[in-house]
């Protein structure tokens, strides 16, 4: 009877710090799987039993593991060692049992903003040619645009990538 309770304390202990628990700003190189809640709404209806992870057909989403980072065991992935391949079908939120992610359709995905590291080796951000490598990603053509205007340089780009 007394392991019973104790158990039974240990299971509402963890229950409890899951469901209250918060987490800071997710560290800029973790991103969410796609049709992530808001992280506060995220965070207390994921049940961290990975089945996002085990649908996604290339690997991308982990579980995190006990750090201050992330809450332990929610999904998260590093676009540099693994991107989000943008399925067509979303394995990863028809997975969810909880509607932790929801999505109906991945153009309406919103994983955050992408922002060079390197702004000096990109040559349309530094004015030296358009070379459009960047746009052949998933989503080719709409998870990034080009626009005319000005780079960092100064020189100006009209549609199309002429100077």
């Amino acid at each position: 009877m007394t392991s019973i309770l104790a158990l039974g304390g240990v299971t509402f202990g963890l229950v409890a710090r899951v469901k209250g628990e918060r987490s800071s700003i997710l560290p800029a190189d973790r991103i969410r799987p796609p049709g992530t809640l808001r992280e506060t709404e995220f965070l207390d209806a994921c049940v961290r039993c990975g089945l996002c992870v085990q649908a996604c057909p290339y690997d991308t989403p982990h579980l995190a593991e006990l750090s201050p980072l992330l809450p332990t065991g929610t999904p998260y992935f590093t676009a540099r060692d693994t991107p989000c391949h943008m399925c067509e079908t979303i394995p990863c939120a028809a997975a969810c049992p909880t509607g932790a992610l929801q999505l109906s359709t991945i153009n309406a995905a919103a994983m955050g903003l992408a922002e060079l590291s390197t702004p000096e080796r990109c040559h349309s951000y530094t004015g030296a040619a358009y070379c459009n490598s960047c746009r052949s990603l998933p989503a080719q053509g709409q998870a990034i645009r080009m626009q005319p205007g000005r780079t960092a340089r100064g020189q100006r780009l009209q549609a199309g990538g002429q100077r």
